[in-house]
């Protein structure tokens, strides 16, 4: 098993975690759509970014409409079962985190190899390797890492399951320290990453940090892609069972805070954001709740079909279509074609209406910006206003 340290560093974002944890705690339960939505976009955020990561050709509003069951028509099958796959695992893992037979073990992971490579039997799913494998940089296409023979595979990982179930290290360093075992043993031809991701999420989520915030660090690593791959040098040109993966860790638990304060922001100016909006669609339009996700998606410059907004809101296909041209009915939606290949978008009216609902000024609003800067003037009003409002309580992050 590798050599660590639980430096200083590592012990100061421990400490932030726990901090981190007991405000969003502390916030009580929230409204239960608003919850859903939030975990589904965060959801679609960590498998894009982890896909992406590993060479599938897809963007986050491809992998959202995806897993609302509304494939685009450039996004090939193969590649919508990866996205899929890797949802399926994420979904997996959380139901198996809490119950009260859990162990880490090697089936567990060969399961969660089995979703994320969709199943597929050519790739190798949920079995281990066979063969020698090695790590080239993708750039140069030279060899930078040789994991361990095929034959001390099984072994190896048996060996990283018992240290899991034994542990008395704080999450986020068993979470890390997994990670970076299932990585450098590598222990399968293809999906390794993408496994070892999601394990590093099961970690935390078995020891209580439920919140999706502090379960789809995948999403920081698509941002930061360098400082990722960068973070996996000191495990040298090859494998060894004696190298000091402390950097890793200090990357690994940093990178968990940094993501989690981000989120923590973000996530309050959204659901303010999506107070207004239910707020418009319900209060003043007289609709039903559910259309709420139409005009969110619609504000935040993505293009509703029939199939995405169905798939999200739970709904047939004419009823769907009734929401929808209710919206446009309405002057805050704009159809883009006709019938159910339609597209949805966000008309000037809606920036107007949620700027008033929101209680930001005018001088956040640029009709004559497209629609992805009119949304994130928008943005960056509300946080500024949730910025301001936290000051003025005494109750800044």
């Amino acid at each position: 098993m590798y050599r660590y340290e639980i430096t200083e560093t590592v012990l100061e974002g421990v400490r932030r975690l726990d901090q981190l944890r007991g405000r969003l705690d502390a916030q009580g339960p929230l409204p239960r759509m608003w919850a859903g939505r939030t975990r589904r976009d965060l959801e679609a955020e960590a498998v894009a970014a982890s896909t992406i990561m590993e060479g599938v050709a897809v963007t986050v509003d491809e992998a959202r409409r995806i897993l609302a069951g509304d494939r685009p028509g450039g996004v090939t099958a193969e590649d919508a079962g990866l996205v899929g796959g890797y949802r399926d695992a994420m979904h997996f893992v959380l139901a198996r985190a809490d119950a009260p037979s859990f162990a880490w073990q090697s089936e567990l992971l060969l399961g969660i190899h089995h979703l994320v490579l969709s199943g597929s039997y050519s790739a190798g799913a949920g079995r281990f390797r066979e063969v020698q494998n090695w790590l080239t940089n993708r750039g140069s296409g030279e060899q930078v890492y040789a994991p361990p023979s095929p034959n001390a595979v099984p072994d190896l990982v048996e060996g990283v399951m018992d240290w899991m179930n034994a542990t008395t290290d704080p999450s986020p360093v068993h979470a890390a320290l997994v990670h970076v075992a299932v990585a450098g043993i590598h222990p399968f031809r293809d999906g390794n990453g993408r496994t070892a991701r999601i394990v590093a999420s099961l970690a935390m989520y078995r020891s209580g940090f439920r919140s999706p915030l502090f379960t789809s660090l995948e999403e920081w690593w698509g941002r930061h892609v360098d400082d990722y791959y960068r973070a996996f040098d000191c495990l040298g040109p090859e494998w060894n069972a004696t190298t000091d993966v402390t950097p890793f860790i200090e990357a690994h638990v940093s990178a968990q805070v940094r993501q989690v304060e981000a989120l923590s922001l973000r996530n309050a100016t959204e659901r303010a954001l999506w107070t207004a909006l239910e707020n418009l669609v319900v209060g003043e339009l007289g609709l039903n709740e559910r259309v709420t996700h139409a005009a969110y998606d619609a504000l935040f410059a993505r293009e509703v079909t029939n199939g995405y907004y169905r798939g999200m809101a739970d709904v047939s296909a004419v009823t769907a279509s009734h929401d929808l041209g209710k919206l446009v009915a309405a002057g805050v939606l704009q159809a883009r074609g006709a019938g159910r290949s339609a597209r949805y978008v966000a008309m000037p009216a809606l920036f107007e209406r949620i700027a008033r609902e929101a209680g930001i000024g005018s001088e956040w609003l640029a009709p004559s910006k497209d629609l992805r800067e009119q949304r994130d003037l928008m943005l960056t009003g509300v946080a500024r206003r949730l910025h301001v409002e936290g000051e003025d309580s005494g109750s800044g992050a």
